[in-house]
This record gives structure tokens, sequence and C-alpha cells, in this order.
């Protein structure tokens, strides 16, 4: 089934069920007089929130309370038959807590920090608080209430309903719409930067399909350690994995551009290992990305803005509208349509690109040896940010269903990028072929271009009940599918230009004019299909959760089309010719019929999940989950964890536990057979430079091919982590509270690609590399055990008077250090004899442990008065090295964001943003150029050029990118 079907058929799905949804009966229960009816209590004497979440599960109601006031204080008991209006004026006596319906829009508690205690779908919401008035009616949470509690909402982390962040035994950190939208950043993946220091999402450029797509890590870890949820439901992985060198080489992530802003509710990061929750892949951590849900919020947005350089120009739509759904229900819409320009930070082709530059003064200027040298364009790259269009959107839903819930949402996003590979010019005679004339191919040389459509479709659906015991049960089924098309574009397969030249009987022009110039690479498809039961029960202070979960990965590479992938002037490594040229369309070549990709795998998990509060002492949780994957074999882990009050405003929380990640999909099937650059020492382009990169030709080869099978490479096994936490959570005083976690994460047998591997190592490898048409090949490996130690801190001061205003301050910081403690290949292989400081070499240590930085510090000022809000952040970012032919420390810099916003009383709002507001760019980069020199005009002696190469900054990492400073202005209509 493609794509279009695949999605046509989903939207038919949602339109049948969620459609249907409007003629199913709406369970008695939910129309029961709350206010009148009996209900049957036991509660001990507790700390209030505590006392109240039993009491919200014993009388199926909703409260809404300000946390830090409420759990200062202790209730009850309450034991009998009461109504509600009787049981919390029983339970709540002499405590000056004071409760009214939601409601009641005159008495809201509008910026408090607040807590829901269940999540049904429920008729009677009650508000509380320490002074008001006194009620009790049945009503719907108002929309302002409910944003009030995105605070202290918590899905991950804990599956016991009401809790608290500060009460979960590990951190989450949730933030909300406002936090996010606050950034005036219009990627989720740069949002989170902007507010969560332990989360990084840096840039690189040329570095194929990353450009496109970048890696998202957490902690310092690889991005395939940290699992996305959407609404707590495992999300799929991107189709890629990135195999250049970059941050996260060799691994594969998550698009967390996918989703749109607009849809957002909230993110929860739960910075703590959860394999034994949430199964493989969260070592580090999980993101859980909540949608919105409110039946009658809703707003449309636009902005426009761009880099100070004159580049970047960004457009972008936002639209998002909730609906009531028959009774009881919801159906929340989010559209995004994004159009962002490219950026260009390259510095100018210093090199020659003509042959037959000299050096007659011996002074290391050289001089033209052809007179198109003078006057060639020197800006010949185009280093930074792709050109990127996306249309997105989201829908999801909830109705009252047969005395349950039934559930669901979908998510659609489509992708154009378009990004660039290195210039080949006039005298790079492998890449732009010379023909009979003696010019090359494309006299002026071309950049080609890396043209990708990413298309990201899941769809979920579920039912959830809770029975008369108080047990709940949810079933669902998730499915998502990541497609990746490539086109390389403005290019040439320079082995077809050189077949052309000996064998067509055409001119030299008559061959350029009908050279191909773009061809379509390969594709990429990533699919997950996963069936969840999760069935929960309270008994007392125990909750308890059983689980079981069976999922499908599904991974396919698309070969391309013939002149993407083929040598057409070489067989089996023997030359047709008197010279050959490179096979492949320049800058990304294509995949052939033999690399092609068609595997599956099928996992089944249980687990079991307990808790138990004593009282208001402390909260004791352990998990165990097994795991059973086609082609490994099985895994169990298990994790502890408490939160124990060591006074009213102290508590120490702390986990042990134990983890795991199976190797990806891309990691077990992707091979190919693509351009990377390394040092051209020999100059072996004579032009001049024996400093700056050239192409060369690396395989990917996979474990079960027959090269891999050759030397011995055995299959992939499972990374396995201890991980250990501890920390404290203090309320210093009224909106002041402080978090500190240390977390301590060893990695055993880590998946590592190895260095580019070449002739003379293994005489199996040799041949295979000639066969597959290779300089050098790279394999998948465990082959690495990794330590990584760090700290986070968490401090906000709330409710803060300021100007006759409101003044909110945090400041987070995230400390990390990652070490490669030892380095092995595998035993009885081919590469065993090898030294393993050749199979891995000091690059990929250094990706690893020194490529992110080894800190973030981020302080945030949110301050608001009438209609106006003003929010200013700075972010620095620490020291990070990377090793690129050289060695070179980058410093700590900071960076600093502006929003300014004005609220009009009919809806609409006015916005000023900037971020990285005074043009804050990283150290100028010394190592890893390319296209360096000096030229002058023979005749004159005046310079044409003078260039210490085009990458002004690394393109290998950049945390925070390298385009300067951003502007730009936005309009909004809040509907409410």
């Amino acid at each position: 089934m493609n794509k279009t079907h695949r999605f046509l058929l989903v939207l038919s799905l949602c339109v049948a069920v969620f459609g249907g949804f409007f003629t199913l009966p709406v369970a008695a229960s939910l129309q029961a007089d709350s206010a009148t009816k009996d209900y049957v209590f036991d509660i001990p004497r507790l700390r209030a929130d505590k006392a109240l979440v039993r009491f919200a599960r014993q009388a199926d109601v909703t409260f809404l309370f300000p946390v830090r006031e409420i759990k200062k204080l202790k209730v009850g008991p309450l034991q009998g038959r009461y109504t509600l209006s009787e049981g919390l004026r029983i339970l709540l006596a002499n405590t000056g807590i004071v409760y009214r319906a939601a409601s009641d829009k005159n008495q809201k508690e509008g910026g408090k920090e607040m807590k829901t205690i269940n999540k049904k779908l429920l008729p009677t919401v009650i508000s509380l608080s320490v002074a008001g008035s006194l009620g009790v009616t049945a009503a719907s949470a108002t929309a302002e209430e409910k944003a009030a509690v995105d605070e202290e909402l918590v899905v991950v982390g804990s599956r016991a309903p009401g809790r608290s962040a500060q009460d979960l035994p590990v951190p989450v950190d949730v933030l909300n719409s406002d936090t996010l939208e606050a950034t005036g950043q219009t990627e989720v993946g740069r949002m989170l930067q902007a507010v969560a220091p332990s989360f990084n999402f840096p840039s690189s450029s040329i570095s194929d399909g990353t450009d496109a797509l970048r890696p998202a890590t957490l902690r310092g870890l690889g991005p395939d350690q940290t699992l996305v949820l959407i609404n707590g439901k495992r999300r799929h992985q991107a189709g890629l994995i990135h195999i250049n060198t970059s941050v996260g080489r060799g691994t594969a992530g998550t698009d967390m551009n996918a989703i749109p802003g607009a849809s957002i509710k909230r993110i929860e990061v739960l910075r703590d290992g959860a394999a034994a929750q949430y199964g493989s892949d969260a070592i580090a951590g999980v993101i859980n990305i909540v949608l919105n849900d409110d039946p009658e919020a809703g707003s449309v947005s636009i902005s426009q803005g761009q880099y100070t350089e004159g580049d970047g120009d960004t457009t972008n739509f936002d639209l998002n509208k909730g609906f009531a759904f028959g009774d009881g229900g919801f159906v929340d819409f989010s559209f995004n349509y994004r159009d962002r320009g490219y950026t260009n930070r390259a510095g100018l082709h210093g090199s020659c690109q003509f042959p037959g530059c000299v050096d007659t003064d011996g002074d290391g200027i050289l001089e033209p040896g052809d007179p198109r040298e003078v006057t060639v364009p020197r800006q010949t790259f185009r280093i930074g940010d792709a050109e990127s269009e996306q249309l997105a959107f989201t829908l999801n839903a909830a109705h009252p269903l047969g005395g349950g819930e039934a559930y669901g949402f979908v998510t659609y996003s489509t992708r154009d990028n378009e990004s660039a590979a290195f210039f080949r010019h006039n005298g790079n005679t492998g890449g732009n072929a010379p023909l009979a004339d003696g010019d090359a191919t494309i006299p002026e040389g071309f950049l080609p271009k890396i043209n990708s459509e990413i298309d990201d479709l899941s769809f979920n659906i579920g039912y959830r009940i809770e029975f008369s015991d108080e047990s709940n049960l949810d079933v669902s089924y998730t499915t998502g599918e990541n497609t990746i098309d490539y086109v390389t574009s403005n290019s040439l397969n320079s082995s077809f230009a050189n077949a052309q030249r000996f064998t067509s009987g055409m001119s030299s022009d008559e061959i350029r004019s009908s050279v191909p110039r773009s061809a379509m690479a390969y594709g990429l498809e990533l699919s997950l299909d996963t069936f969840n039961v999760d069935y929960t029960k309270a008994f007392g202070n125990l909750f308890m959760a059983l689980g079981a979960e069976f999922r499908t990965d599904e991974y396919r590479i698309i070969p391309g089309e013939e002149y993407a992938f083929r040598d057409f002037d070489t067989v089996d490594g023997v030359s047709l010719f008197a010279e050959d040229r490179s096979g492949g369309i320049q800058g990304f070549p294509g995949i052939g019929p033999q690399s092609a990709v068609d595997e599956s795998r099928d996992v089944f998990s249980v687990y079991a999940d307990f808790e138990y509060d004593f009282d208001e002492a402390a909260t004791v949780s352990a998990a165990a989950r097994y795991d059973d994957y086609d082609g490994f074999g099985s895994t169990v882990n298990f994790k502890l964890a408490g939160n124990v009050g060591l006074t009213d405003n102290v508590r120490l929380r702390g986990a042990v536990s134990t983890g795991f990640r199976a190797p990806s999909m891309q990691q077990l099937f992707f091979n190919n057979v693509s351009t990377q650059f390394v040092t051209d020492v020999d100059d072996v382009d004579n032009d001049g430079d024996t400093t700056e990169l050239i192409a060369q030709e690396v395989g990917t080869f996979r474990n079960d091919s027959s090269l891999a099978q050759a030397i011995g490479i055995p299959a992939l096994e499972e990374e396995e982590s201890d991980n250990f936490s501890l920390g404290v959570v203090a309320n210093i005083s009224d909106g002041v509270s402080l978090t500190v976690d240390y977390y301590s994460i060893d990695i055993d047998n880590r998946i590592v690609i190895s260095n580019r591997l070449g002739s003379g190592l293994s005489a199996a490898l040799d041949a295979a590399l000639i066969q597959a048409g290779a300089g050098a090949g790279q394999f998948f490996l465990n082959g690495a055990d990794t330590e990584t130690d760090g700290v986070d801190i968490v401090l906000t001061y709330n409710d803060l008077e300021l100007a006759e205003g409101s003044l909110d301050l945090t400041f987070a910081a995230n400390f990390t250090d990652t070490e490669v403690v030892d380095l092995f290949t595998p035993v009885g292989s081919g590469l065993e004899t090898v030294s393993t400081d050749v199979v891995f070499n000091a690059q990929d240590i250094s990706i690893i442990e020194e490529w992110q930085p080894e800190d973030r510090i981020s302080a945030n000022a949110n301050w608001t008065r009438d209609a106006w809000t003003v929010n200013l952040s700075l972010n620095r970012y620490g020291e990070y090295t990377v090793t690129d032919g050289g060695r070179q420390t980058y410093g700590a810099e900071i960076l600093t964001d502006l929003r300014i916003a004005y609220e009009f009383e009919n809806g609409m709002t006015v916005s000023f943003n900037g971020n990285n507001i005074f043009d804050v760019t990283p150290d100028i980069n010394l190592i890893g150029n390319s296209r360096t020199g000096a030229i002058e005009d023979g005749p004159n002696g005046d310079l044409i050029v003078d260039s210490r190469g085009v990458f002004q900054f690394s393109r290998r990492s950049a945390p925070f990118g390298f385009n300067g400073a951003f502007y730009s202005l936005g309009v909004s209509y809040d509907f409410n």
C-alpha cells in the first residue's frame, strides 16, 4: 500500500470512528446528579493533596487546586456514606480550604499553579483554594482553568493518576504551550532546545540527509537513546540514519519537527532511564508530546521573519480549534504551514577552480593558468540551514462510549527540503569529467543539490474504561510511517559523461547539452505498528499497572534511478576506457537494486509497575519489563524509585534501573555507497591545496551482507545500561522551588559505526570494496562502553511583583560529561587483529564525548502587566570540542532572546520576537577546512581571492547553529 492510499485509509477510519461517536449512547453513570448522590468514603487522615486523590477516585469527581498551598495541610479522616457536599465539608473541616464549581469565572484562581486529580470525563469539576466561596454544582472546567493545570499534569514517570511533578521519584519537565510559544521559534526541536537545557538540537551542514532532519539528543547521549511518545503512545522513528560526520553519527532518531507546535498542549521531558517502564530507547529518558484537547479553545497566528544577514526568510501560519464532540467529547484540529528559506555562511572559494595554476614566486600565492580563473564566482558553496517548506496537521479526539471513552489522534506532515553538497569545480576531473575538447563537462562547475521529501503519518485509536472496582483498562492501536524520497539535482554522473565521450560519437557540446542533471537517488521507509493493553488498579495505598505490547517494525530502502547509482565506465572494478571517472550522481549518489531492503521484525513485551504511598511520608515504585525481539532474543529490565519527604518543604527522590536499546532497523539493514570527504594530503586533484577535503566513496555495509560475513562481522546485540539518579526537591518559600538531580548512566555494548576502513586490512575487504565500487567500508558494531555523569538544576520564582506587574523567573542548568571507557572489536572477526585505533579513530570517539556542550544554562524572565507580556531568555552553551583533521575547542557563548507581546481586548495579539538579538556566532573555524588559498592576477599582481576556506564555522557541529540574529513579527487571534 503506497503512502497516499494509506493516508486516505486513515482519514476514512477517522471519519468512520469519530463520526460514529455522535450516535453512541452516553453512559448513565455520567448523567448522575453528583451533588445529591451518596458515595462511600474510606479516607484516613492524610496530607490534603493525597486525601483529595482518594476522594476523587471514590466519588468520580475532578479537582483543581493550588498544589503548594494545599499540600501543606492535613485533612480527614472521612469514613461513611455522604454526598459530595457533606463529604467535602467533613474532610476539609477547620483547614481553611474552600471549594466551588470550576465554572464560576468570577472566582477563578487564574494565575496560580493548579493540579488535576484525575483525567476522566466527569460531570463534576471542583476548584479548591484557601479562600473563596462555598458551593458545589455540576460544571465543566473553563479554558483558563484547564490552561492553569499544565504545570502539574504528568503522564510520563508514573502511571498512577494525580501525580504532581514534584511528587514523582524522577525529574520531569512540564513545558506548556505558552512556554514553547514564548521562545519565538517555529520548529518544535528549536523550541525544546530553548527551554530544556538537557535537550540538544545541533546543526551541521553538508551532512547529506542530516541537513534536513537534525538529530535530537537528551543528556548528551545519542538520538536513538531517547524514547518519544505522542499522548503517551510510542512514536515511530525517522527513516534516516546519520552516517555522515555529525552528532549522532551511526544513529537514527525521531523527526521532532514533524509535529506542528500549534497542536501541542504541553511537552513532558522525563529525565531518567525508563526502559523498564516504556521499553527500548528510553536510556536517556522520554519525551512525551501531549496534544491539545480543549473542546472550546482555538487560535490562528501568522509570523514573518528573517536573519539580519538577509536570508532564512521564514513564514509560519498556525491554526488550532477545538470543538465539542457530541455529549462530553471533543475534537481538536491543528494546521501548520511553514516556509523557511536557506541560509548561507560559506566563505570564499580560495583554491583554483580551473587546472594549470602555478606558484611562480614561491610565496604560496597561485597564479591562474586559465583566464577564466580571474572572473569565476568565488561564492560557490551553500553552508547553513536547508531550504524547507512544510504542511502539517493533527487531529485529536475523544468521546464517551459504553461507560468508557474512545479516543484517538492523527498526525501528518509533508516537508520538502533542499540542501547542498560540495561544489564540483572545473578542475575536479573525477567528479566533473573532461570531454574531448579538454574542458569539463560543466565548465563553470556545479553545486549539487539534495532534495528530500519527508512524509510522516501516524494514526492512533483506543478505548479506556473504569470499572466499578475503580480499576481501569486501556486498549489501543498505533501505526506510523516516515518516508523520505531523495532527488539529487543540479548534478552529474561523471562516469556517464565519460562513457558518452568515448562511445556516443557526439561532440563535447552535444554531450554537455544532453547529459542528465538530476535523478531520483533512493527512498527510505520506516513504519511501526503497536498494539497495547494496559490495566491499572488501586488497592488502598498500592497502585498497580500491568500491560502488554505487541509491535512490528518495518524498514525499506527503495532503489533509485540507474543514472543515480551506476558506474558507466567501469565493470567489476575494471576500467572500460583509458580513464575512468566517478560513478553515481555527484553529491548524493543513489542506491541500486542490489541494496534494496524490505525487512520487518516483531516485538512482544509485558510489564508490571507498582507504586505504594506511605501516606505523606514517602512513595516507592518498582517496575519490571520483559521484551522479546526477533533477531537477538529477549531481555528483562528493572527499576526501583522513591520519593521521601524529609520535611514539609523538602523531598528526596532517586531511582536505580537497568535498561536496554535494541538495534534499530536502520542499523541492522541500511547499506549504500555515499560520498564522504577526507583530507587531500597528496593534492590528488592538482589544484595546489593539500589541506582541503576531497570526495571518497564510502560503503556502509549491513552486518548480514556477504562482505561483512566474509570478514566475520557478527550480528548486532542490544545495548545495556545501568541508570542511577538522586535528587532533592525544595519548596523554599511561596512561589520559590528548587530541584537538583544527579544522574549516572553506564552503557555497555554501545552500537557505533566504525571508521572508514580502506584497503590493506583484509583481502576479503579489499575484494568486496572493489566489487562495491567503494574506496572504504564502514560497519555497525557493538564496540564501545561509555559512562555519562551529570547534574540538572531547576530553580523557579513565581508571582514576584515588579513594576505593577507579575514576574516569573526560571533558572535551569545541565552539566554532563560522557567518556568512552572501552573500545573493542568483535571477537573472532577479521577485525580482531586490527588495532581499535584503526577501527575507531579519534574523531569517532570525539563525536561521542565532546561534540555536544559540556553544560547548558538558561535563565528566563516572564513579566506580565495588563495586556503586556515581555519574555527575556538567556541561553548559555558551554564549551565543546570537535576533531576534524585537527582539534579545536569552541568557547562558551550566551544567546539572548526577547519577545514582546500586546493582547487587545478583542483577542488579537501582536508580538515582536528576537532570537539571538546580539548576533552571536561560534568561534571562527580553524580546522577541517576546504578550498583554502590565495590567487593573484598574474599580469597586474592584484589578489583575486585570499580565503581561509569555505567553512567559516565548523560544519560538523554547531549546538546553536551559526546563522546569527533572527527577528520576526507575529499576529495571532484567540477564539476564546
